[in-house]
């Protein structure tokens, strides 16, 4: 007896009962596998996070005009917290795109404001942070000098450059596409959430299917392995650090047509707050493990407690203990999770 003469009421072609429960079992496990990369406790922590400020910060704290605003807040982090994660998980660390995404906010400035078309401003801005980040990889890779080290580096040289580049004088741009991208709206979110939304989806596809996301987790579970399996890993450090500056400087784009202006002395202390949410997120600070829903997660979480401090009056020093505490949280955190894993 065939499956359709058993269960006559059953479309032709359907999957069966059995398999039906088989696809919801897969789901429920991809599920339950996510959530524990990701780390349950950031999914009630932020839970925690945004009954409290509701209560107490601000009456329309869960209004969807407030988290429209978050939305917006959560974009420029957001897009640079992408190329972080993908650097970490990969055994490296990206401290410069702080400096990447204020390079890339000028020199896209300078571009249309010159005359130049705003596709040609923000090709400027990604190639600007990519050609960055490929000389960090090159460094780290092929000259073999710690990426703390050579990210610190060019995180000041960078800066330095932007200041002299520009006098220290900030690039107002009176291009209305140019400003119209950071301002305007399509389907009740602004153009730059869905720029943040898009690069979070094209790489959360990217990564589970492709060598790039293959050897990212390769590289940083264990570099000498990978290389031994015949992966070009200083190459590939090239991909990682290179797309990780192209985000940064897609970051400092969305920044200066927010602002309008492309402003040497943006995006100070980004790189710390992009550690931060990497590593709220799950993703462990040696590598080799991560998600970029726990980046999400972490990014949300960071945005939606400035946004509530804000509200609640709170001086801007306060505002940057408690980042300060998150980062060093963060960290311990991570340290835990190791020290757990290992334990089995």
């Amino acid at each position: 007896m065939n499956d359709q003469s058993r269960y006559p009421n059953r479309p032709a072609g359907g999957p069966s009962p059995a398999g039906v429960g088989g696809i919801i079992s897969k789901g429920i496990a991809r599920v339950r596998h996510t959530v524990s990369d990701v780390g349950p406790g950031l999914f009630m922590i932020l839970g925690v996070e945004i009954l409290v400020f509701w209560r107490t910060a601000h009456p329309y704290f869960l209004t969807q005009s407030n988290f429209i605003e978050i939305g917006k807040r959560m974009t420029i982090l957001g897009i640079a917290a992408v190329g972080e994660t993908i650097v970490i998980i990969a055994g490296g660390f990206d401290l410069s795109v702080g400096s990447v995404a204020a390079m890339a906010s000028v020199g896209s400035a300078w571009v249309v404001d010159n005359g130049g078309a705003l596709v040609v401003g923000v090709l400027a801005a990604l190639a600007i942070g990519a050609l960055i980040g490929v000389v960090n990889g090159a460094i780290t890779g092929y000259g073999r000098i710690n990426p703390l080290i050579t990210t610190l580096g060019t995180l000041a040289v960078v800066r330095g450059m932007a200041y002299v580049l520009t006098d220290n004088k900030q690039i107002t741009v009176s291009h209305e596409g140019f400003q119209n991208l950071g301002k305007h709206s399509a389907a009740g979110l602004p153009y730059i959430v869905w720029i943040l939304l898009g690069t979070f989806v094209v790489f959360g596809l990217i990564i589970p299917r492709y060598r790039f996301g293959r050897y990212m987790y390769a590289i940083g579970s264990n570099e000498r392995a990978a290389a031994l399996a015949g992966v070009r890993v200083n190459r590939w450090k090239l991909v990682f650090y290179g797309v990780s500056g192209m985000l940064a400087g897609l970051a400092g784009l969305v920044n200066a047509t927010r602002l309008g202006t492309g402003i040497p002395s943006s995006s100070i202390g980004l790189e710390l707050q992009a550690i931060t949410a990497v590593i709220l997120g799950g993703t462990y600070l040696l590598g080799g493990r991560g998600r970029l829903l726990g980046t999400f997660l972490g990014v949300l979480f960071l945005s939606c407690l400035l946004t509530g401090l804000i509200q609640s009056g709170a001086e801007p020093e306060f505002q940057r203990v408690a980042q300060g505490s998150a980062l060093i949280l963060a960290v311990l955190y991570d340290e835990w999770r190791r020290g757990r894993l290992a334990r089995g």
